[in-house]
């Protein structure tokens, strides 16, 4: 496709107001592969100024790719925890054993071999390669196609494949070959600052004599995106179980949410059940059978957590029981002042931040 646009006054355009209008952030000015790769991960799926806080604190327990993969995974789960979206941990961990074991502790500089790593895609490929050896390969994230979508009043969604060819070839073509790095932070700096997706100030905007939606008035209407995703809804009633001050947990295994988080025992049913109906539960009873004395406390109230493509609605019923079974002993007995050792979801966090314990 061809876009009446000049390609190289746009790139000049965006970096002369990337240098005079940029953040001041930590991954920025370095070409340290490595530190750039833990700040675009963390990036993915979450905002700056609530990201900074978790890169600096990463970094300093794993400053280095062989620090991360001689760690275990709970560890990195654990310095994850609040970030959500945990494959990203998962696969931050795998890939940096891949980097000690496939390319003798060196973080690749070939595109194609960074590419190879677990958890890394096009866009994050490119944001390494431009950023940390200035290579020419353009980033194509939410931000560019906003600017991309706006500036050349495209109306191919952004989540079909033709689209996300379409946006890649055009984010391709208008990158600096003598300054790649510098371009691919500025896009995405100005979708971030400047060409922001509500109400931008398009009167102040550099680019304006340049954009096609400000010319046709469309600029709340781009881009575009065809699907909607479907969210399904997930009912948790959980148990915290005392004996003696300590509790028990367990391990969130296979593909699901939380995937290799800790929790406490839960019953998962298609609403937030009371305490008669948990009880009647065969889950309840297995959980508490051969227990002398099986007490229920309290209840908490029903909490909302909105993930990607599911809403938890879970609830925490606090039981004290007098001795423990043997369900109960294949379990992770813990004391409860030790539960914030293990890496556990932000749902389960924002009830102990609330509980007394």
């Amino acid at each position: 496709m061809s876009y009446n646009r000049n390609l190289i006054d746009i790139s000049d355009t965006l970096s002369a107001w990337y240098l005079a209008n940029k953040r001041e952030l930590p991954w920025r000015d370095i070409s340290d592969p490595y530190l750039i790769w833990i700040s675009e991960i963390i990036l993915q799926q979450t905002r700056v100024n609530q990201g900074m806080s978790y890169y600096l604190r990463f970094i300093e327990r794993f400053p280095t790719v062989a620090d991360l993969a001689c760690s275990e995974e709970d560890e990195v789960l654990k310095y994850w925890q609040g970030l959500g979206y945990y494959s990203r941990a998962r696969n931050l961990h795998k890939a940096a054993r891949q980097v000690m074991t496939d390319f003798e502790g060196v973080f690749p500089i070939e595109h194609a071999d960074v590419l190879k790593l677990a958890g890394i895609g096009d866009y994050t490929a490119a944001a390494i390669c431009s950023f940390a050896y200035d290579q020419p390969f353009a980033v194509v994230d939410g931000n560019v196609y906003r600017v991309l979508s706006r500036l050349f009043g495209i109306e191919t969604p952004i989540d079909s494949g033709i689209g996300k060819k379409e946006f890649a070839s055009l984010a391709q073509e208008l990158i600096s070959r003598s300054h790649p790095g510098i371009h691919n932070q500025s896009i995405m700096e100005f979708g971030a600052l400047q060409c922001v997706p509500v109400s931008p100030d398009c009167l102040s905007c550099p680019l304006q004599p340049n954009c096609r939606a400000y010319e046709l008035n469309s600029v709340d209407k781009l881009p575009i995106k065809s699907k909607k995703t479907k969210v399904s809804n997930r009912f948790f009633n959980y148990f915290f179980i005392e004996l003696g001050g300590q509790t028990y947990l367990q391990k969130r295994v296979g593909k699901d949410v939380w995937q290799n988080l800790f929790e406490f025992p839960l019953v998962e049913a298609d609403q937030l059940l009371t305490v008669e109906e948990l009880m009647e539960t065969d889950d309840f009873k297995k959980l508490f059978s051969r227990i002398g004395e099986v007490g229920i406390v309290k209840i908490s109230n029903p909490m909302k957590h909105v993930l990607s493509h599911r809403v938890i609605y879970a609830q925490f019923v606090t039981v004290k029981i007098s001795d423990e079974n043997a369900i109960l002993s294949e379990r992770i007995k813990t004391p409860i002042s030790e539960i914030d050792q293990f890496a556990v979801s932000r749902l389960m966090e924002l009830f102990l931040e609330d509980s007394v314990y």
